[in-house]
This record gives C-alpha cells, sequence and structure tokens, in this order.
C-alpha cells in the first residue's frame, strides 16, 4: 500500500467519504465563526479584555462537564445519526441568531455570553456522538485512520477559516460570518441523509442501568493507562489548550494587528495541525509513548512562543505548537477509542471531552486574568508548564507500568519499554 493510500484508506468507504465532504464545510465556517467571536468580543464589546474572552470560553466549553451524566449515557444508548442530526441543526440555528443581532447592531456582550452557553449545552452532546460516530462509518481496522482524517479535516479548515475570517471581518463585518456558519451546517446535515444505513458499523449498545456514567469513571479508574492519558489531558485541556486568548492577545496587545493578521496568525498554527493530523492518519496503532513525545513538545513550542520578538517568528513557533497540540490530541483519541470496550466507548469519550473541553471553565479565565495582569507572554509560559507537567505524568506510568528503562549505548541516549 502506498504512503498516500495508506493515510487515505478510510475515503474508500462511501459512508466515509460523504460524511468527509460535509464535516469539512461544515468546519470551515466554524472555525470563521470562532475568529469572529473572539474579535468581536476583544476588540468591539470590550476593552481589549483577555478575561472577556476567557469568560466566553468558559461558557462554551463549561457544559461538557456539567452535563457529563447524560452527554455520555446518549452517545452509548441513542441512535448517533439521528443525535447528531438533532445537535447539528440546534448549532446552526444559533449561529444565524447571534449573526442577525450582530448585523442589527443590537449585539451586547452579554448576548454573546447567553449563545456561547448554549452552544455549550448543545455541543456537549454533539462531541461525544460524533466522537464515537466515526466507528460505526469505517469500523475497528480504520478507526485509527479515520481519527487522522478528521482531525485533518478540522484543521485543514482551521488553516482556511480564520484567514477567511479575518477578511471577511474587515470588508463586511462580523455579523456576516456567522450567518455564513449558520448556512454551512446544511452541508453536514445533507451528508447525514445520503449515509447508506446498512452499511453503517453499528456497535453494541450499553445496557440501560442506573449508574452508567459511575460505572464508566470506575472502569477508566481500575486502567492505569486510561487514567495516566487523562491527567495528562487534565493539564493540557486546562493551561495549555487556550489558544483564542493567546492568539488574540498577542496579536492584539503585543504585535498591535488588524483583523486579517489575527485570522492569519490561527491559520498559521493550523498548518502544524494539518502536518500533525497527516502522521496521525499513518501512524497503524497510537502508544503512550507518542502521547508523551507530543506533550514534550507542546510545552517546548510555546516556551519558545512566549519569547518570540516578531509577528513572523512568533506564527512560526505557532506551527511547532500546532504539530505537537495534534498529535497529542489525536493520540489521546485514538488510544481511548481503541483502549475501551465497544459497549462503554461514549463514556469514557464523554469523560475525555468532559476534560478536555470542560476543563477551559478553569483554565481559559486563568489564562486571561494572567495576561491582563502580567501579559500575554506570561500566559503562554502557563501553557508551556502545562505542557512538560504532562509529560512528567507520562514518564512516570512507563517507569511505573511499562519498565522503562534509559542508558546510553555507542554514546547515543536509547529508551525501551514494554508492549
Amino acid at each position: 500500500m502506498s504512503f498516500a493510500t495508506s493515510r487515505f484508506r478510510s475515503l474508500r468507504g462511501f459512508n466515509y467519504r460523504v460524511w468527509a465532504c460535509g464535516a469539512l464545510v461544515s468546519n470551515v465556517g466554524t472555525w470563521m465563526q470562532r475568529t469572529a467571536q473572539d474579535w468581536l468580543v476583544l476588540t468591539q464589546l470590550s476593552h481589549k479584555s483577555a478575561s472577556a474572552v476567557g469568560i466566553v470560553m468558559a461558557l462554551q466549553f463549561g457544559p461538557h462537564l456539567l452535563l457529563l451524566p447524560f452527554t455520555g449515557f446518549a452517545a452509548d444508548h441513542f441512535d448517533r445519526r439521528k443525535l447528531l442530526m438533532i445537535t447539528q441543526a440546534t448549532t446552526g440555528a444559533l449561529a444565524l441568531g447571534l449573526g442577525a443581532l450582530t448585523i442589527a447592531g443590537l449585539v451586547q456582550l452579554w448576548h454573546v455570553y447567553v449563545f456561547a452557553g448554549l452552544l455549550g449545552c448543545v455541543s456537549a452532546f454533539d462531541a461525544p456522538a460524533r466522537h464515537t460516530f466515526v466507528s460505526e462509518l469505517v469500523g475497528e481496522a480504520d478507526l485509527s485512520n479515520a481519527v487522522g482524517l478528521n482531525s485533518t479535516s478540522f484543521n485543514a479548515a482551521r488553516m482556511i477559516g480564520p484567514a477567511v475570517a479575518g477578511v471577511l471581518i474587515s470588508a463586511v463585518g462580523t455579523g456576516w460570518v456567522f450567518l455564513i456558519n449558520g448556512a454551512s451546517f446544511g452541508a453536514v446535515l445533507g451528508s447525514l441523509c445520503l449515509l447508506r444505513i446498512g452499511d453503517l458499523h453499528r456497535n453494541a449498545r450499553a445496557l440501560r442501568t442506573p449508574g452508567g456514567l459511575v460505572e464508566g469513571f470506575r472502569y477508566v479508574w481500575k486502567r492505569p493507562d486510561l487514567r495516566a492519558v487523562l491527567i495528562m489531558l487534565f493539564f493540557i485541556g486546562t493551561f495549555g489548550l487556550n489558544f483564542p486568548i493567546f492568539i488574540s492577545t498577542m496579536a492584539v496587545t503585543v504585535f498591535h494587528a488588524g483583523a486579517s493578521q489575527y485570522g492569519l496568525l490561527t491559520s498559521m498554527m493550523a498548518i502544524g495541525t494539518v502536518a500533525g493530523a497527516l502522521l496521525a492518519a499513518g501512524r497503524e496503532k497510537p502508544d503512550i509513548a507518542v502521547l508523551s513525545t507530543g506533550a514534550l513538545f507542546f510545552g517546548i513550542g510555546l516556551a519558545l512562543a512566549a519569547i518570540m520578538p516578531t509577528y513572523w517568528l512568533f506564527g512560526l513557533m505557532l506551527v511547532l505548537v500546532g504539530v505537537s497540540a495534534l498529535t497529542f490530541s489525536n493520540t489521546t483519541n485514538s488510544l481511548l477509542q481503541l483502549s475501551t470496550e465497544p459497549a462503554m466507548r461514549g463514556r469514557v469519550m464523554a469523560i475525555r471531552l468532559a476534560i478536555a473541553l470542560g476543563s477551559t471553565p478553569i483554565g481559559a479565565p486563568i489564562a486571561g486574568w494572567v495576561a491582563d495582569t502580567f501579559g500575554p507572554r506570561w500566559s503562554l509560559a502557563v501553557g508551556a508548564a502545562s505542557g512538560f507537567a504532562a509529560a512528567a505524568v507520562a514518564v512516570h506510568y512507563l517507569a511505573t507500568h511499562r519498565g522503562l528503562r534509559v542508558g546510553l549505548e555507542a554514546g547515543r541516549l536509547r529508551f525501551s519499554i514494554r508492549p
């Protein structure tokens, strides 16, 4: 199998191909809205307040944690395709509503807070179902590849969407960006309707028993490998994945950039995430050693970005941050799905998403406060520390449970672990 064929093998299936096309269009719109929303809050609805951006992020991602008892249950027990049709349609309607308010000149900061909270509630149900739905599209054999291609699509959109949003904000304003995003959800809804239902790889549905979420936590707690992955994710998810704050405050406060330059910085980081996603798609099996490497380079990338003196050098460091962040995120996704029993997968993925996104209400306001009080560079330094802490957790797990050995061989440092 050739290099290109191995990385894109999931696209041979009709269902995954249709889903991927619809998702790409919707993802471009989503990244356009994220960029426009952060710019609206930072430059038009507040006095360059990083804390306000942090509050929006907290409201948007907090429901992932608060609704955890219900979201994992829904992903494990309900028809995921039908659930996704409901959540995607609702998300599109919220984007249209915020766009209409903005174009009418009525939007205020509290409106954005309300829409962010509502979007967070819908997304809390959407994300576990969307992540686990991939296994129904391709089956177990191609799951790791499909996860990698999903991330490639998401981050290709991350490369395109912010740059387009920056141009549109300057040309026609933020409201039209929201409306375009709302319309883009028609693509993913259309793809869900076109799927061949008989070809889906239906997973075994979990039995409806009380205490399902507790069972999920108990399952994770008994697995040292899953515990280590989720602790690492907590560190980086809480203090490291605050890119809207990092990039917007560096662009506006440090480099005094405009909307188009801000969008370009986000797109530059997306170049790295696309590269990382393609590498992940070609990786046959994820491993915690790869996860630890991603965490380490994430810390190094943010530390270097924090000290870069110019706009372009900062953007260059964001490429390294993008590669490492995507390597870390994708590996946690694939590792947890492939290491978990199918009947438990929805709950475990809901716990993963609750930690990755639900930790934002803790980390985003802290990152915003640090940026406002000590400067954006110190906020980046906090993110760098989270990467180093996560790498330390992985080393501890490998030493304790996988027999990690480090030594010199022919003058070179060598590592060995048990399979």
